[in-house]
């Protein structure tokens, strides 16, 4: 029979965290001068994916490692490489771009958004339907097999026709701070497990709807002025934004069906496949393809992308993992 998730769109924007993600959108629109200071914005970003790592961590040191995990980390890791091959199809056929800057955007379509993941964790915690504590380190896994995928499609690979050497690039991928913070705090809630965090379980659950509040309230801000300023999103674009989540989503909700997990994980790993990045592939894309449009890959992955998964895709994935996965 399958499980229950009590998370309607309606639910979802009444959220406290999804309203200040509206507000900080609306305060944008209107060119209020309302803004979060960058080292405050960078802390409380520092502080989400300590939280998260941690209680995941916690979680898996609980239950153990299984099949399951396994089954979905070797999964997401091939959604990962999958994923840009049917963005950069449709980005060059319908979207109308150059190979390079398909490959680029490709890229993010194929990664992850840590803060999308974040926000449907809690919301699918609060819904009675928590996902996995393993689905962080998956998190992690299927950051960095999209951007060989793009720089592959790019027609640019390893080659560094810029001069910057590829060791720089790996480095940025692989040492990137949000997946060091990440899959650090993960382990090291593996090694204290549930006795140990009690201690400091106050300062990271206590805070963490409240703190999530405040970020995403930035968040709204600068996804609405990046889209203001961008020059180069074209309609077609916009709805590649819109139809790259849904197909994507789609995919990997059918990848959890397959491997028979949970409602909760299984919207949750849906989210993964949904979501695009905006922070370790810019970097990585920035150093691999200077040539490549910022202004494209950023306006679609965060002015766009970002704002549907977080008000329409969590709650339409997590109805659909509730009607399907068992």
């Amino acid at each position: 029979m399958a499980e229950d998730i009590d998370l309607s769109t309606i639910d979802t924007l009444l959220s406290p965290a999804i309203l200040f993600f509206i507000l900080g959108a609306l305060a944008a629109a209107a060119r209020s001068d309302l803004s979060v200071p960058e080292p405050i914005a960078k802390g409380m970003s520092l502080y989400l994916m300590a939280a998260i790592g941690l209680k995941g961590g916690v979680q898996v040191s609980a239950a153990g490692m299984s099949s399951d995990m396994v089954g979905a980390a070797i999964a997401g890791m091939g959604l990962s490489f999958g994923l840009p091959f049917v963005a950069f199809a449709l980005l060059r056929s319908w979207g109308g771009l150059d190979r390079m800057n398909s490959g680029a955007v490709a890229a993010h379509y194929g990664s992850v958004s840590i803060v999308t993941f974040v926000t449907a964790f809690e919301a699918l915690t609060r819904s009675g339907a928590e996902p996995a504590g393993y689905m962080v380190a998956v998190l992690a896994l299927m950051e960095t097999p999209a951007i060989l995928t793009g720089l592959l499609l790019a027609q640019n690979g390893l080659k560094q026709k810029s001069g910057a050497p590829g060791g720089h690039i790996w480095r940025e991928v692989f040492l990137n701070g949000s997946v060091v913070l990440l899959l650090g705090a993960f382990f090291v809630g593996l090694v204290i497990g549930k006795d140990k965090y009690a201690a400091i379980s106050p300062v990271f659950t206590t805070g963490f709807s409240g703190i999530l509040c405040l970020f995403l309230l930035d968040m709204g801000l600068v996804a609405v002025r990046r889209l203001r300023e961008s020059r180069g999103m074209t309609l077609r674009l916009a709805s590649l934004g819109i139809a790259l989540p849904l197909i994507n989503g789609s995919l990997g909700l059918g990848a959890a069906l397959l491997l028979g997990l949970h409602a909760g994980t299984a919207a949750a790993f849906a989210m993964l496949a949904a979501s695009a990045s905006y922070i370790a592939v810019p970097a990585a894309m920035r150093m691999a393809l200077p040539k490549a449009d910022p202004g494209i890959y950023l306006s679609m992955s965060l002015a766009v992308t970002f704002p549907f998964n977080i008000i329409v895709g969590i709650p339409l994935f997590a109805a659909l993992a509730s009607r399907f996965a068992g």
